[in-house]
């Protein structure tokens, strides 16, 4: 039932929001030398390696500078990503990754092999099912980027506090995975991306 909500909302979603990804392409071409698309290993479901695409925010090859961003006023974010950023609209090629099954539309945030490295067993678990676009980790920690960047060392204070803490959120959801949970999350993202 999941997976045929999930091809349902990322077809419709692909369709409906055509104009947007359009536009949104053409305006990240014109903002950066790079691809309009950003592509990054990404840990799937049982330790898969897949690419997550996003459209891309940063000058090329800033991510070989760090890993995590800080704040909006982080220097590598190109003008239109700030904006792209703000309401999770960078995330929008991920709907292909969720028809190709991939991700899900709900579900934890994959993260790169660098951090599940880090993983506990127990925390492991969570990598039995579907990444996904949105969670309720993404919807407590809105505004990580901000918290981060008023941390003297962000990647420890993410790896020490937030990556935990995500993950635990994300064990509960996995614990109860019903329909009404799924649309839940749904819901709360627009809602609070709506409201930014």
């Amino acid at each position: 039932m999941k997976r045929l909500l999930d091809v349902l909302f990322s077809l419709s979603g692909l369709i409906l929001l055509s104009p947007l990804i359009i536009y949104s392409a053409i305006r990240v071409k014109m903002d950066t030398t790079g691809n309009v698309f950003y592509k990054q290993k990404r840990v799937g479901k049982h330790g898969k390696e897949f690419y997550l695409y996003k459209f891309r925010t940063m000058h090329a090859n800033s991510d070989k500078v760090d890993l995590l961003t800080y704040g909006g006023d982080d220097p590598r974010i190109t003008p239109f990503g700030t904006f792209l950023r703000k309401y999770k609209l960078d995330e929008l090629p991920q709907l292909f990754n969720v028809l190709r099954g991939d991700m899900s539309i709900v579900g934890p945030r994959p993260e790169v092999k660098r951090y599940t490295d880090l993983y506990t067993a127990e925390q492991r678990k969570i990598l039995n099912v579907r990444p996904g676009i949105t969670d309720i980790a993404s919807i407590t920690f809105i505004d990580e980027n901000n918290l981060l960047a008023a941390q003297p060392d962000p990647e420890k204070y993410y790896i020490e506090q937030i990556m935990p803490e995500k993950i635990r959120l994300n064990q509960s959801f996995i614990s109860s995975p019903t329909l009404f949970n799924y649309l839940r999350i749904i819901t709360l993202t627009i809602k609070k991306i709506a409201t930014r």
